[in-house]
């Protein structure tokens, strides 16, 4: 019978750039692809501690300084991706950064909006031109974009997130369109909340377990907590030939959040 060997590296040979790989979920898919026969170039504006994932990880990893609101930067991301390898495989646009609190819309600080917006919008918006200049040619690629369950629902973020979220998501299904039509194909995820340091500032929550018990209470699915690696993985599938036929798809990791109807009653159902 055919198929491929289950001891087969999912990744193998292939080369992948993260943005915001430094810490959080970028750190997490950046050690999964490496171990799933990746080489990864971690991008990011934290020097040292990208350094340092770098060294942890072993020679299948590179960092390159990148600020991705500054369009140089990421070309030259991109640009030592291929000086090195010679090809990007995968693109994984996950920089991004939260708003300081929850602002009612008579009180929202244009400031920070468009700071929220230049690095959720505009760091992916850079990462998939810089991308596509190198996949095209070749016909072949996967970008991912890291969304969030803002970029579905209202209510959960402030308005600059909520509306960087969405963007991301129109970004998605725009590339998706237009580089499908060469081969390449454009996904994002869209996580629930991930107790992160990020999120923890975010939601001034500082202790993991408290911020991860408050989402999971809200999701049908029980007994489970989302964790970095739970996104990991799924960033992990998108960039793998299992999900070759995949364009265009924003995959939601929430454990049924966005599902859950408030009129319903939690013992509606019953299991035996």
């Amino acid at each position: 019978m055919g198929g491929s060997s289950t001891s087969e590296k999912r990744l193998q040979g292939m080369i992948a750039l993260i943005t915001g790989g430094s810490a959080g979920i970028g750190e997490s898919t950046a050690r999964l692809f490496c171990r799933q026969g990746a080489k990864v170039v971690i991008a990011d504006i934290q020097d040292e501690l990208g350094e340092a994932v770098c060294r942890d990880i072993g020679p299948s990893a590179m960092f390159v300084h990148c600020d991705v609101t500054q369009e140089n930067d990421v070309e030259n991301a991109v640009n030592k991706v291929m000086i090195n390898h010679g090809k990007l495989d995968i693109m994984f646009n996950n920089a991004g950064t939260i708003e300081y609190g929850y602002t009612s819309i008579t009180d929202v600080s244009v400031s920070e909006f468009e700071r929220v917006m230049s690095l959720n919008v505009t760091g992916v918006l850079l990462g998939t031109k810089y991308a596509a200049r190198v996949m095209v040619p070749v016909r072949q690629g996967t970008i991912i974009n890291t969304a969030s369950v803002a970029s579905i629902i209202a209510g959960v973020t402030g308005y600059g997130y909520s509306s960087s979220k969405h963007a991301v998501l129109g970004i998605t299904k725009n590339a998706a369109m237009e580089l499908g039509m060469v081969g390449v194909r454009v996904n994002c995820v869209s996580p629930s909340v991930v107790a992160t340091n990020l999120s923890k500032i975010g939601f001034k929550i500082n202790d993991t377990e408290e911020l991860e018990e408050m989402f999971a209470s809200k999701a049908v699915l029980k007994g489970v907590k989302l964790n970095v690696e739970d996104v990991a993985e799924s960033v992990l599938f998108l960039a793998s030939k299992e999900s070759r036929y995949i364009n265009g798809h924003n995959l939601v990791i929430d454990g049924g959040l966005v599902q859950t109807n408030s009129l319903v009653s939690p013992h509606t159902y019953t299991c035996n």
